[in-house]
């Protein structure tokens, strides 16, 4: 499949918004509102401006197909190492099982590697097993147990 892959700009909000809802669980808390709640355009503007993230979009014949954000972090640890951390993965319904998830995972494990990254890193919602399954395929191990504090805003 030839793909293009370039950072997310304003106006691909829409269309993150989309992908980021199409399962049970991004349903619960992405919002459709139109015009786009401000808070995805300050959660864009911050990204932007930040050298260690990278928002971005994979395209097959000039439409969004998938998405991803790469977040760079220095760490003292393994001799002040970088790692990169995925987040935000989607694939479009429709373009799913067809390798695309793959070829954009390649890429991002590139890109760790030119940023001379030491680890990649990933979670995945344990209600969510085929992700679960694929990034296994790819050959990441479930080495660590994670947590999260769900902190209520404001």
């Amino acid at each position: 499949m030839n793909l293009h892959y370039r950072q997310a700009t304003e106006t691909d909000i829409p269309v993150l918004i989309q992908m980021l809802s199409d399962d049970a669980l991004g349903k619960l808390r992405e919002d459709h509102s139109t015009p786009v709640n401000p808070c995805y355009l300050t959660a864009m503007q911050h990204i932007q401006n930040d050298p260690n993230n990278e928002l971005t979009v994979v395209e097959h014949a000039g439409e969004i197909v998938g998405m991803l954000q790469l977040t760079f972090i220095p760490y003292l640890t393994y001799k002040g190492s970088w790692r990169c951390l995925i987040e935000g993965v989607r694939i479009k319904r429709g373009f799913r099982g067809k390798g695309l998830g793959t070829q954009f995972f390649e890429w991002a494990i590139e890109r760790a590697k030119e940023k001379q990254c030491h680890i990649v890193q990933l979670t995945s919602d344990k209600q969510r097993p085929d992700a679960i399954r694929f990034y296994e395929n790819l050959g990441f191990t479930a080495s660590h147990e994670g947590f999260k504090l769900q902190l209520e805003a404001d």
